[in-house]
């Protein structure tokens, strides 16, 4: 079959109509992953903060610390946008594979860094891998799930951030303060644990088979139809007769790529309200989460006297409220819906933080009744930022989903993330905590009106097929 010729599928409707199974839960656990890795790297960053600054390991300054944060933010941001362009054009599957490995060498790499300029280096590159896995990740996960669990499934993956940033802080406490290690070894040892997750991850990612819905458009649709048989035969234990009928067909044509020129269109102009949409859901969750998430160990340390080695401990049940908002409140963002949903926790996210600052700026907060304070605020902004994803994956065109997924999620780290951690840093290290409420109130600020752009231009996703929430770009008009 040529390209340019249209063809008649029902492939999304095949999808859709599949009932949950076994063969879902592989597919989350091993796309899923990324989340956790990227969760694992923030939080050893930040309880390794302590040990870092250390003459016997690398001596790092506050500001140093900040900057290499930022400097992981700059390379996800790039690694974001050429793999999320490299998705789109070569497949999910093979890029879900190359941006794993990415991961896997650089955070390997960072273990064996001698000196600020080796470390950031090699986080940037651990960033370029996790900012690419976003991308292929995100398209492949939404393209995968049925419609009607769509929302909760999206929230419930990106939450899993929250178990690495979990396992993370378990991890530097054993190596940090179990007597095991030496400190100057035991940062090493830290680095290495991502590596040595991603590794068997890889394994599991060979079972994940390349989207169809990607495949109908941009290599054979014959293939695509046969990647859904064998998913409906796995899903019903070889009796796909019993699923129900699927529900319509659409018309696309193939293309091997997208021009550049069609791209800009239909994000600049033929979708540029759902654009705004995502470029603000992005901007004001990143700000928000990296201005607290990255800084968190420098507060502790500075203004709550917490030993470094006992980072790790404050920094679990922040984890678990992040990890538990998506898992008990994403099936309302099936049922109740995207809009309400998601303005209720952008808003109700800023206004926990502005009065959470309040209190630690009059000093009326320990560092238990803080890590409380902030565990129950991203218990609901958890759900508000995993939101923001899943909302830039759904309402563009499946040839441009995963370059849409990277555009904004790297514009929005460049105005809401890449600045926080530096900016924060600095705050942090000149110990007023005056200065540091005005920046957390500027978050604050930020998830407000990003709930109220929800309000105003937000788009009813819920239980539909994402090719009637944005028509394929090929599709007959």
């Amino acid at each position: 079959m040529a390209s340019g010729e249209f063809i008649r599928t029902n492939v999304p409707a095949r999808m859709d109509r599949l009932p949950w199974s076994r063969w879902h839960y592989m597919v989350v656990i091993a796309l899923g992953i990324t989340w956790l890795l990227d969760g694992l790297e923030g939080n050893l960053a930040s309880a390794l903060a302590g040990i870092l600054k250390k003459p016997e390991t690398l001596g790092f300054s506050d500001a140093e610390l900040g900057l290499s944060s930022t400097l992981y933010l700059v390379g996800a941001v790039i690694g974001a946008l050429v793999f999320g362009y490299a998705t789109d054009l070569l497949g999910r599957k093979r890029l879900f594979s190359i941006t794993l490995l990415l991961y896997l060498s650089a955070t390997a790499a960072t273990a064996f860094s001698w000196n600020f300029a080796s470390f950031t280096f090699f986080r940037a590159l651990t960033g370029a891998g996790i900012g690419g896995e976003y991308a292929a990740i995100n398209s492949a996960v939404d393209e995968l799930i049925p419609s009607r669990v769509r929302g909760h499934v999206d929230l419930l993956i990106n939450s899993t951030f929250w178990i690495g940033a979990a396992l993370g802080s378990g991890a530097s406490l054993f190596l940090l303060d179990s007597g095991f290690f030496r400190p100057d070894l035991a940062w090493r040892f830290a680095f290495g644990i991502g590596a040595a997750v991603g590794t068997g991850i890889l394994l599991l990612r060979r079972h994940v088979p390349e989207s169809p819905r990607w495949l109908m458009i941009h290599r054979d649709p014959h293939a695509a139809e046969t990647i859904v048989s064998e998913i409906e035969s796995a899903v019903t234990n070889n009796h796909p007769e019993t699923l129900p009928e699927p529900e319509g067909f659409i018309e696309v044509h193939r293309r091997h790529r997208t021009p550049w020129n069609e791209i800009w269109r239909a994000m600049a102009h033929d979708h540029r309200r759902r654009s705004i949409l995502g470029f603000t859901l992005m901007v004001t969750q990143a700000f928000f989460y990296n201005a607290v998430l990255f800084t968190y160990g420098l507060v502790l340390l500075r203004y709550y006297k917490v030993p470094a080695e006992k980072l790790g401990l404050f920094l679990v049940p922040l984890a678990l409220g992040n990890f538990l908002g998506p898992l008990l409140m994403g099936r309302l963002f099936d049922t109740i819906g995207r809009k309400r949903m998601i303005s209720a926790t952008y808003i109700a996210s800023g206004v926990m933080l502005a009065i959470t600052s309040w209190l630690f700026r009059q000093d009326l907060l320990t560092a238990l009744t803080q890590a409380i304070a902030w565990s129950l605020m991203f218990f609901v902004a958890s759900s508000a930022a995993s939101s923001a994803y899943l909302t830039v994956s759904e309402v563009f065109p499946l040839e441009i989903r995963a370059l849409a997924i990277a555009i904004f999620y790297a514009f929005g780290t460049l105005a809401g993330g890449v600045g926080g951690p530096a900016l924060f840093g600095y705050i942090v290290g000149t110990g007023s905590r005056t200065y540091l409420f005005w920046g957390y109130i500027a978050g604050a600020v930020l998830m407000v009106i990003g709930g109220l752009v929800e309000m105003w231009i937000g788009v009813d996703a819920e239980q539909k097929s994402l090719e009637s929430i944005a028509a394929p770009l090929s599709s007959r008009s």
